[in-house]
């Protein structure tokens, strides 16, 4: 578990992170390049969980090698079983980041929410419901990694 104190902010006590697949690690069921190298550094201090519909079929075969939680949706109601899904792991121990309108109630009830806007555009429902928007993944990723970035962007 990692403590964070952000200045008039909050402290985190973070353990898990959350990350949508689809518009967030990967563009049209493809992980992108970067991503991997950093989900291994993200590993190395937190227990990493990719949930996802895996409309491409492909987040097995992507993130094969990874050590990483897999969790594919089952339910027709995916905004519900994300947030089922971080509160199965203590919300208050985790970071999430999603871009999708059925990751923003899995944001707004995590320690820390992180909005994507990346190549898929962002919900604003989502948008709305995070503490820090974040243009791209690796950006969004770095940020969990070097905690004076976040405590930079969050602090008062």
């Amino acid at each position: 578990m990692k403590e964070i104190t952000i200045p008039h902010y909050k402290s985190l006590r973070l353990e898990h992170i959350v990350l949508d697949y689809n518009g967030t690690l990967a563009k049209d069921g493809e992980l992108k390049v970067e991503v991997r190298a950093l989900l291994a550094s993200l590993s190395e201090h937190y227990s990493v969980h990719v949930i996802t519909a895996d409309t491409f079929g492909s987040v097995k075969a992507q993130l094969e090698g990874s050590d990483v939680t897999i969790k594919v949706l089952q339910s027709d109601d995916h905004t519900s079983e994300k947030a089922a899904y971080v509160g199965g792991l203590d919300a208050s121990t985790c970071a999430t980041v999603g871009n999708g309108n059925n990751d923003a109630k899995m944001l707004k009830e995590a320690a820390l929410g992180i909005a994507l806007i990346g190549d898929e555009g962002c919900s604003t429902k989502t948008l709305m419901s995070s503490d820090i928007v974040c243009k791209e993944i690796v950006d969004a990723l770095e940020l969990l990694l070097n905690e004076k970035r976040l405590i930079a962007t969050l602090r008062r």
